[in-house]
C-alpha cells in the first residue's frame, strides 16, 4: 500500500468516526511510535465533557520511516484541523524541516 492509499484509508476512517453533532466534545489524533514493532500507530480520540477519553485505533503504518510519516501527517493536517499528539517521539526531528517532533516525554509514557 502506498502513502496516498494509506492517507485515503485513514481519512475515510476518521470521517466515519467524526460526528459534528456531538456537542461539548473534543477530538484529536494521536500518533504513537511503536519502537518494539517498528511501526506507527494512529488513533482517533474523543472526549465529551464530563466523560472519559475514548481512543479508537485507526491504522498502523508498517513503513517505519519519518519521511513517510511526515507526508501522512501533512495530509492529515490539510484535511483535518485536529490537534495531533505524538507519543514516543522525544528528541527526534522531522526530516525536511529539522523541527523537534516531541520536545519532552509525557507523564503517562
Amino acid at each position: 500500500m502506498n502513502k496516498q492509499q494509506e492517507l485515503t484509508l485513514i481519512n475515510q476512517r476518521i470521517e466515519t468516526l467524526f460526528n459534528v453533532s456531538k456537542f461539548n466534545t473534543q477530538f484529536w489524533i494521536v500518533i504513537v511510535n511503536d519502537i518494539y514493532d517498528h511501526s506507527y500507530n494512529i488513533f482517533f480520540s474523543e472526549q465529551r465533557r464530563g466523560q472519559r477519553e475514548r481512543s479508537i485505533p485507526i491504522h498502523t503504518l508498517e513503513k517505519y520511516t519519518l519521511i513517510d510519516l511526515e507526508e501522512i501527517v501533512r495530509g492529515l493536517q490539510q484535511r483535518w484541523k485536529f490537534t495531533i499528539k505524538f507519543i514516543q517521539f522525544e528528541n527526534q526531528l522531522w526530516p525536511t524541516s529539522q523541527k523537534v517532533i516531541q520536545k519532552k516525554r509525557r507523564r503517562d509514557e
